[in-house]
């Protein structure tokens, strides 16, 4: 196993005695939809338990709708009251939101009338909405008496903005660590300097020929040489070898061919 192999492992095990742990975030997906009553004066008799819709919009994928009642929900509180309220329109079921209710204040003075579950602690937790068509609301939003002679109405125009907080759960693990080992061309670096005869100390005189060459590779790849050079009998002073009967060329041919194959480094 080559040094950064044996790395690799190691700082494996070193992540593989983490204690493993994850962590459930729970967050809302927000989104407002503003929806604007005009001829509020020509929908007010319309009778109770009749109401004018907005039109369909989207968030944290789901559908939703506002109702306004001009005359109240409920037939019981005599068109005393307007009701509002915002409905589940597509299919689903125990859809956990928040929600936040707010009817504009146009004469600019910013009094809005807000009614808002994101500032405030939930006892009992965010809104279920069980299936489709589940509401949530007021059935006595505003007395309407007291509505129609506020700064909420402006040229006959009612103006609400509903904001939905879908709750979310996401389960965050671990982090997954991967490290890339590239490729070891640790053997073409090594015949590189062999070709260049850098750091070189040891010399074959093979006839009239002299091949500079390198004790450790030598040792690395053959039990004789590493005897030889560095066992107990051997001579680590040893800096020339004569090499008889065989031709020079061959030698070179041979010794160059050897050093390449032991080092995977033949291309």
């Amino acid at each position: 196993m080559s040094d950064m192999a044996r790395m690799v492992v190691e700082l494996k095990l070193e992540i593989d005695k983490e204690p493993s742990c994850s962590k459930s975030v729970n967050e809302t997906v927000n989104g407002s939809h503003q929806f604007t009553i005009k001829g509020y004066s020509f929908a007010k008799g319309m009778g109770s338990g009749k109401c004018i819709s907005s039109d369909i919009f989207t968030v944290g994928g789901y559908d939703w709708a506002i109702y306004f009642y001009p005359n109240g929900k409920n037939p019981e509180d005599s068109s005393m009251y307007v009701s509002v309220f915002i409905a589940l329109a597509s299919d689903g079921t125990d859809v956990m939101a928040l929600f936040e209710l707010t009817l504009l204040d146009q004469s600019g003075k910013g009094k809005h009338k807000v009614h808002s579950h994101f500032d405030r602690a939930l006892e009992s937790g965010p809104y279920s909405l069980k299936y489709k068509g589940s509401m949530w609301g007021y059935k006595r939003f505003f007395r309407r008496t007291s509505l129609e002679t506020s700064d909420y109405i402006k040229n006959d125009c009612l103006i609400m903005n509903y904001t939905v907080g879908v709750v979310r759960t996401r389960l965050e693990g671990p982090k997954q660590y991967s490290i890339i080992v590239p490729q070891s061309n640790m053997g073409r670096g090594l015949k590189e300097i062999m070709e260049a005869e850098v750091g070189c100390d040891i010399v074959f005189r093979v006839g009239d020929e002299s091949f500079r060459a390198h004790k450790l590779i030598l040792a690395a790849r053959s039990p004789v040489f590493r005897a030889q050079f560095f066992g107990l009998v051997g001579d680590r002073n040893l800096d020339e070898v004569m090499v008889n009967d065989i031709d020079p060329t061959i030698f070179k041919v041979s010794y160059g061919f050897y050093l390449c194959l032991s080092f995977n480094i033949l291309v």
